[in-house]
């Protein structure tokens, strides 16, 4: 399944290649998107689906790349024409799942990572039963994870507390995910999501 950019190897064409959706779920402050990342770097049959957000874009964070950053109107109207594979609303904001990247990435034998939000991981799931590989993260515990939501410092107090109140409901949700690992170590995770899609 995988081509690795440090060794591409030739592919069997007697084997007929297969999408894969790998939606990455967890708390804030877990590391998915530290986790898409590096997933990224290893291998060029991993793709990231860029969502759709109604909310301002961090300073970091640019259009296209991290998410596409669109008006509410405009977001209503994706929804009006069913342009979205799953939709969700989290802290007053509009999250969104494109179709077409899912199709694009099924079509063309890609694992599209999606870095989204915990329902939003379920309604893919449901949606592409057949194609769909749900991973839950997990952190170390609770000091850990606070520590990681302070560092990374894109959130208020109060979008933290925000944040921290809708974990308990966000793990209950994790059970029915394929896969449950704990983000102790970096590596570690990467490595084990590996494994299991090569189990698979």
């Amino acid at each position: 399944m995988f081509s690795e950019k440090r060794s591409k190897g030739i592919k069997n064409p007697n084997i007929k290649c297969q999408g894969l959706l790998l939606p990455i779920a967890a708390p804030s402050g877990t590391g998915k998107t530290t986790v898409c990342r590096k997933l990224l770097e290893y291998s060029d049959s991993f793709a990231f689906s860029v969502s759709c957000t109604t909310r301002s874009p961090r300073p970091s964070e640019k259009s296209g790349f991290d998410y596409h950053f669109v008006s509410k109107e405009t977001f209503e109207e994706y929804i009006k024409n069913n342009m979205f594979a799953e939709w969700e609303e989290v802290f007053k904001n509009h999250y969104g799942t494109l179709r077409s990247a899912v199709e694009e990435a099924l079509e063309s034998c890609k694992i599209l990572l999606l870095d989204i939000d915990v329902k939003g991981a379920l309604s893919i799931k449901k949606l592409y039963p057949e194609d769909t590989l749900s991973i839950f993260l997990l952190s170390p515990n609770d000091e850990e994870l606070e520590r990681r939501l302070h560092f990374r410092g894109t959130d208020d107090k109060k979008s933290i507390a925000l944040r921290n109140a809708r974990i308990p409901d966000e793990v209950k949700l994790g059970e029915h995910f394929d896969h449950i690992i704990v983000n102790d170590k970096l590596g570690r995770t990467v490595e084990e999501i590996i494994n299991i899609i090569k189990r698979r």
